[in-house]
C-alpha cells in the first residue's frame, strides 16, 4: 500500500469518526449513521489494500 493511499484512508476514517461524535453530541442520527458509513469505506479501502499488498509480496511483483 503506497504511503498516499495509507494517508487518504487513514483521513477518511478520522473524518467519519468526527462526523459520527459531531452526531452523537447533537443528537442527530443521520450525521452519525454517515459518520460510521465513512468510517466502514474506508476500512474496505484498507482491506483491499492489504490483499493488494498480500499478492505482491507472494508473487514478487
Amino acid at each position: 500500500m503506497g504511503i498516499g493511499d495509507k494517508f487518504e484512508n487513514k483521513a477518511e476514517e478520522l473524518k467519519g469518526k468526527a462526523k459520527e461524535g459531531a452526531g452523537e453530541a447533537t443528537d442527530n442520527p443521520d450525521l452519525e449513521a454517515e459518520g460510521k458509513g465513512d468510517q466502514a469505506k474506508a476500512g474496505v479501502k484498507q482491506a483491499g489494500e492489504h490483499i493488494k499488498d498480500a499478492a505482491k509480496d507472494i508473487t514478487g511483483h
